[in-house]
């Protein structure tokens, strides 16, 4: 049995569900200070917004949309110990509304320069927990960018951030091949012409002079998983092993346009069936449909839907746990329980 070193999953990953006060707050008990927080209003049909201390706080980008980085001083206006601080943003803040965020630990830094690529990149790294957020600036040419994991990261999720782009999520776990999809779109992936991450960069062409970002993951047992599978298009669905309880969950179809981004995760749904739904590429408030059951080590499809189930269908997923199915071996060696 693989055991991990992650014995307590929260000290890098959690869901912070907060009600909106329409002034200003303090948004505790996240369990450390996060370094890229994705804020999404439940209750309204707001955008998803993103912040990282690489591009520092009051600093968004929007997962379901294609515009530049914006300044929002009512937003996330700082990264705290134990949490984040919000201003009166209606998306992040409206009064009485139901808001998640999600939050990731990183370097807990602004970052620091990373020469491995033939350009220098700025890295914000956990390599524990395989997540770096990675800024450089493009020069119009091929590159290759520094990531700091010390590992092939599985997924990335790009934006140049300083002009109207789409987002590029670049990933070879789908058929070994380096293919991308769009996070801001319901498009079918594509081929993509730059080779596959090594341990230490990745490759990369950008416009001349355009600020850049990317989260970088690299699966990391009973912690992390990005994977796929293929849907059998019965509400008897489709198995995923995870090996660990699920905390979160993002999956994208990969073989047809036309499909959305679904996103679940253990606190919105606190039991099972999970069908609490909210689209990274719209800005749909949230909606129930489409259940999952998470359980001890992995999480199993319970709907036809061919946005997640489509017989024969292939899909891509990211997963983050809740706890281990099994943590080290000797004094932490305690199965998880299924919900």
């Amino acid at each position: 049995m693989a055991y991990s070193s992650i014995v307590k999953s929260s000290d890098y990953f959690n869901t912070k569900l907060y009600t909106g006060n329409g002034s200003t707050q303090s948004i505790t008990g996240v369990g450390f200070q996060p370094d890229w927080t994705w804020i999404k209003n439940r209750s309204s049909s707001y955008s998803h917004c993103l912040y990282d201390v690489v591009r520092t706080a009051t600093k968004r980008v929007k997962s379901n949309s294609t515009d530049a980085e914006d300044t929002d001083t009512g937003g996330l206006t700082s990264f705290d110990s134990n949490g984040f601080s919000v201003g009166s943003s209606a998306s992040q803040n409206a009064s009485g509304e139901n808001i998640v965020s999600w939050n990731w630990k990183a370097g807990n830094s602004a970052g620091s320069s990373n020469t491995d690529g033939s350009i220098t990149s700025t890295v914000s790294v956990n390599t524990t927990a395989g997540f770096s957020i990675v800024k450089w600036t493009g020069t119009g040419s091929a590159v290759t960018v520094g990531h700091g994991l010390g590992q092939k990261p599985d997924i990335l999720f790009v934006k140049r951030y300083s002009g109207s782009s789409s987002w590029t999520v670049y990933t070879d776990v789908i058929d070994g091949s380096n293919d991308y999809l769009s996070l801001n779109a319901s498009d079918a992936k594509g081929d993509s012409g730059n080779p596959v991450a090594t341990n230490s960069v990745f490759q990369k062409s950008d416009t001349n002079g355009e600020e850049v970002i990317a989260y970088c993951f690299a699966s990391k047992t009973g912690y992390s998983k990005i994977g796929s599978y293929t849907g059998n298009g019965n509400a008897d669905g489709t198995f995923v092993y995870t090996g660990f309880k699920p905390a979160f969950v993002l999956i994208k179809q990969t073989s047809a346009s036309g499909t959305d981004w679904r996103l679940m995760d253990n606190k919105r749904s606190a039991f099972n069936l999970v069908d609490d739904r909210l689209f990274p590429n719209l800005s749909n408030a949230e909606n129930t449909g489409d259940g999952y059951d998470f359980l001890s080590n992995g999480f199993k499809i319970r709907t036809t839907n061919g946005d997640c189930n489509g017989s024969g269908q292939n899909y891509i997923y990211l997963a983050f746990a809740e706890e281990p199915l099994v943590a080290n071996s000797g004094t932490d060696g305690v199965p998880a329980t299924a919900r």
